[in-house]
């Protein structure tokens, strides 16, 4: 049995093949939890190149590979920006799989028309990118944290950060603030829920090669920078990422509060 068997985790921006999120979901499942894998049910003409090569099916693929490992698994639509949405979602949880123990934040806008200059940037991404990373944070936090709060049985809650809400780069203002934001509210949380046995963290990572890269991965720039500025002279990616979320949802990461920890090679070192 692995450590987590009996657990039920929630995994929010979950769909994709080159995720954290599909990596937290996996390796959540390797350590024996069942899993509600949660997208927002993207249209299959906008999948990458590569999902459209291996027939990939977003959450339904997902929720496929934690059920080969012999785990339950609840593929969700949900836009997580919506309260109710999230609401529905939680409770639909608890109806078909009997608890919830985990929750790993991960969902974000996708990466597009913010990266622009703070004087051009268009009010409406500000409020877009807001209201996927931050609201959607707090609703699915809350909404769960209510839950373990009933269940009177601890939990853990991982936010999925950014080094860009420390550091904050140019033509990413708004990625920046709304993961500084989260990092904020995982102090919050962390005050409050830790008497009830709740953990609540951040996981702040650096270079990751995912969609979200696609526009550098492989050029001349891309292997400067990450040459250049990470100690360690590599990116990561999604499965290392989601191992790292899945220690922080066992034993190993029971005394971790309240923190914000850098993911990143060693990009930004704090003391």
């Amino acid at each position: 049995m692995g450590e987590l068997e009996g657990k039920v985790a929630i995994v929010t921006g979950a769909g994709r093949l080159r995720s954290i999120g599909r990596g937290a979901a996996l390796a959540l499942a390797r350590r024996g939890a069942s899993v509600v894998v949660v997208g927002t049910g993207r249209d299959p003409t906008t999948y990458p190149e590569d999902e459209k090569v291996v027939g990939w099916r977003d959450i339904e693929s997902v929720a496929d590979e934690i059920r080969e490992m012999g785990q339950r698994a609840l593929p969700v639509i949900a836009d997580v920006s919506d309260a109710q949405s999230v609401d529905e979602l939680v409770e639909k949880t608890v109806l078909e799989l009997g608890r919830v123990d985990i929750l790993v934040n991960n969902a974000a806008s996708p990466k597009g028309a913010d990266r622009v200059p703070a004087i051009e940037l268009e009010r409406s991404q500000f409020s877009l990118v807001f209201a996927v990373k931050v609201f959607g944070s707090f609703y699915c936090a809350q909404a769960v944290a209510r839950k373990l709060v009933e269940q009177g049985d601890g939990g853990k809650i991982v936010n999925v950060s950014s080094i860009a809400g420390k550091i904050g780069p140019p033509s990413a203002l708004v990625y920046g603030a709304a993961n500084a934001a989260v990092d904020a509210m995982t102090k919050s949380l962390a005050r409050e829920l830790g008497p009830y046995g709740v953990n609540v963290n951040s996981v702040c990572p650096g270079f990751v090669e995912t969609v979200r890269w696609d526009d550098m991965l492989g050029t001349e720039t891309w292997e400067k920078m990450v040459s250049r500025g990470v100690p360690l002279q590599r990116a990561t990616d999604g499965d290392e990422v989601g191992e790292f979320i899945a220690f922080l949802c066992s034993v190993g990461g029971s005394y971790l509060q309240g923190q914000c920890i850098n993911f990143d090679g060693g990009k930004v070192m704090e003391h």
